[in-house]
């Protein structure tokens, strides 16, 4: 817990001195060009070559004997022992502009009740976009980060063996269309929308290419290309001067809390007005020291357990702590870590704090 606490103090002490670099940045660091995205791929194919660490169902047979009905042999499933096979989903990211004849990883995981993918491979998969067309054909060998081993009474797994990655696996058969051109503008999408980025943006753009620019809305700018400006003349160069541009960021001041792990992360924008905090711990002990009452020798009593119970409170005293109205988040931290908070009581005093609608943040619990 300490050094979950030592982070949080750390990250708003980076957050309230590094205002000047967040305070601009790149359009590329901050937006995309609508068209040039990745797409998702996915096929479900075969794994052979397992150890008897395979499907113990029907499913793996199946799909072989499927598979080997293409290559003109015929084998009825029931005569497949799927011991050393494995029925798994691959899934894929294929990015824009990626050429046939490109390779790109991909990801397999059982879909059956393998125990293990570990040393084996896997056999020539199509891997389907969204549209129901092949775009790439996946094989090679699968790479485990784990393993599993088990004997009759013990078991020793490291990670998770039932799934795995083809690195470099997948060879690109087809290229996805791009579309930058939209009747002679590029679209720009801020990738966390805010009127007053998308507003900076427009201004910045305007700087570089007079009159061109033009936003739509909070996450949308319209950048018009000059006059003779095409797919093959000049385009690749205007927008790679378009995302050098440096634009001045804005967001909505936000304070991010994970329950799970104990994490706060707060930005440079949050303020409070005027509050008092106050902060103490009750500690609850409860200890069971059971006895024994044993029955004298040869005596018709019997054994037996007696309860006992200890019970122990102790409240530590909470003294009443004023945090002055306008503060940033540096003062903030100052103050909650003068009160010997630990990040869980921060999450609860930051809660009560914006209940008390003192706070001049979105609280975001995650």
């Amino acid at each position: 817990m300490k050094r979950v606490l030592l982070i949080v103090v750390w990250t708003v002490f980076m957050l309230a001195f590094a205002v000047d670099g967040l305070a601009s940045a790149r359009i590329k660091d901050i937006a995309d060009l609508s068209g040039a995205r990745d797409n998702q791929l996915l096929g479900q194919g075969l794994v052979i070559g397992l150890n008897g660490t395979g499907d113990g169902t029907s499913l793996a047979s199946l799909i072989a004997s499927n598979m080997l009905e293409e290559l003109k042999i015929s084998v009825s499933p029931e005569d497949l022992s799927s011991g050393n096979i494995a029925a798994v989903t691959l899934t894929a990211n294929l990015p824009a502009f990626v050429k046939p004849g490109t390779r790109i990883d991909v990801t397999v995981a059982s879909i059956g009740d393998a125990s293990s993918l570990q040393g084996g491979v896997l056999i020539q998969t199509p891997l389907y976009g969204a549209d129901g067309n092949v775009y790439a054909v996946a094989q090679g060998t699968v790479s485990v980060g784990g393993f599993s081993v088990e004997g009759a009474a013990a078991k020793v797994q490291k990670n998770h063996p039932t799934t795995g990655r083809v690195p470099n696996g997948a060879l690109v058969e087809k290229e996805v269309p791009v579309t930058l051109l939209w009747d002679g503008r590029v679209q720009v999408s801020l990738r966390h929308p805010d009127f007053t980025s998308a507003s900076h943006m427009v201004e910045a753009i305007n700087a570089k290419f007079p009159e061109s620019a033009l936003a739509e809305d909070a996450a949308t700018v319209w950048v018009k290309v000059p006059d003779g400006t095409s797919i093959r003349k000049g385009l690749v160069s205007f927008i790679a001067g378009l995302e050098e541009i440096t634009v001045e960021t804005d967001v909505a001041a936000k304070i991010v809390i994970n329950e799970r792990t104990g994490t706060i992360v707060a930005g440079e924008c949050v303020k409070i007005e005027t509050v008092a905090v106050s902060h103490g711990n009750l500690a609850i002990t409860v200890t069971e020291t059971p006895g024994v009452s044993q029955p004298a020798p040869f005596s018709r009593g019997e054994t037996t357990t007696v309860p006992r119970t200890e019970l122990n409170v102790v409240e530590q005293p909470g003294a009443l702590h004023l945090v002055p109205s306008g503060v940033n988040v540096a003062d903030i931290a100052k103050a909650l870590n003068a009160l010997g908070v630990t990040p869980r009581d921060m999450i609860a005093i930051f809660q009560a704090i914006k209940e008390a609608g003192a706070l001049h943040a979105e609280l975001v619990i995650m």
